[in-house]
């Protein structure tokens, strides 16, 4: 009989052997009559045998049937909580520390052990307590310097030993020196492009670094609005050199049918440029779910947090988070619009 055909129990169990809910079959769980435990169709555990298993349409359903909830893929999501509320407790303490905690005192806290608690947070969050409390601080010593902070108290106010941390790596800590950052970009050049393409107004900006801005449909004044909120002292200046850039770009936005090659200057959290740089690996006339780039950068349960790096991204096209999709297919928000997004998905797929 083909699977189209077969009796719903047996698109489950084929599904429960796949570990995996398949679409024809919709969610479930299913129990073991031997154990009585009713499990997620994705259970690590070996599979029971056919004899011994039932399905529920729902965890309430497995439960008023007299089964109990499964420790190994918790289908209720009551370990998953806990551990959600462990790492948020342990950020929060991170946030209020004036040093950086170490991880011993962190997992301590948290009652796990070191390695299970280094796990957790970096599967939650995305990134290691380390790599968070570092981002912590680099925002503090943002606030300070945005606010007119010397560079000297504002680093010693942020928790860095010395000014000599913050310039070991040129741009790691805020993504330009911290006198830039003082000065909101005060003193850097930003060369502009602008031109009308296929999606509407398009705003390139780029630094002696690379591109570090693209925007696009929408007036003028928001795009250029868009690039001074991030660099608000730079000096902005339409720059000839530029046009070749330009006329990539547009060309793109005419046949997005290969990848966007083009210098850039990203500046960001290390999470965020790691999610951009991920971006950058999807193939044109392809697509991912935020929570397939999520695993793929190896952090399954930091799907919140890569969708905020792909809203933030400032380079859009050359870091192409249009083809980051809703786990259900829909095309969700696009900071261009979803109509433009739609239309460079749709030229994409037509490449030969």
């Amino acid at each position: 009989m083909p699977d189209t055909l077969a009796p719903l129990d047996q698109r489950r169990w084929a599904a429960l052997l796949a570990r995996d809910a398949a679409p024809d079959c919709g969610a479930f769980h299913y129990g073991v009559t031997t154990q009585g435990v009713f499990c997620l169709p994705g259970c690590p555990s070996r599979p029971p045998l056919r004899r011994n298993t039932v399905f529920f349409a729902d965890a309430p359903a497995a439960e008023a049937a007299g089964f109990r909830p499964c420790k190994r893929c918790d289908p209720k999501g009551e370990r998953a909580a806990l551990h959600r509320d462990a790492i948020a407790a342990a950020v929060a303490l991170i946030e209020a520390s004036e040093t950086i905690p170490s991880l011993a005192a962190l997992a301590k806290r948290a009652g796990y052990a070191r390695h299970h608690f280094l796990r957790l947070f970096r599967d939650i969050t995305g990134v290691t307590p380390r790599s968070y409390a570092e981002g912590v601080r680099a925002r503090r010593l943002q606030s300070a310097l945005s606010q007119g902070a010397r560079v000297a108290d504002a680093v010693a106010e942020a928790g860095f030993g010395s000014e000599s941390r913050v310039y070991e790596k040129r741009g790691a800590t805020l993504g330009m020196t911290p006198g830039a950052a003082r000065r909101g970009a005060r003193g850097e050049q930003i060369g502009l492009a602008r031109a009308e393409s296929v999606m509407g107004p398009l705003l390139v900006g780029a630094t002696a670094e690379g591109v570090c801005f693209i925007g696009f449909g929408e007036a003028m004044d928001a795009l250029e609005g868009d690039l001074r909120r991030r660099f608000p002292h730079a000096r902005l200046h339409e720059d000839p050199d530029l046009e070749e850039t330009l006329a990539k770009v547009t060309a793109f936005l005419r046949e997005p049918r290969a990848a966007l090659k083009l210098p850039l200057d990203l500046r960001g959290t290390a999470f965020q440029r790691r999610v951009w740089e991920a971006l950058q690996t999807i193939p044109p006339g392809q697509t991912r779910s935020y929570g397939q780039l999520a695993a793929e950068m190896g952090h399954p349960a930091a799907t919140r947090a890569v969708a905020r790096a792909c809203a933030q991204n400032p380079v859009s096209l050359a870091v192409p988070c249009h083809r980051v999709i809703g786990a259900s297919g829909d095309l969700t928000g696009y900071r261009w619009g979803v109509p433009n997004k739609k239309r460079l998905l749709a030229g994409e797929k037509q490449a030969p």
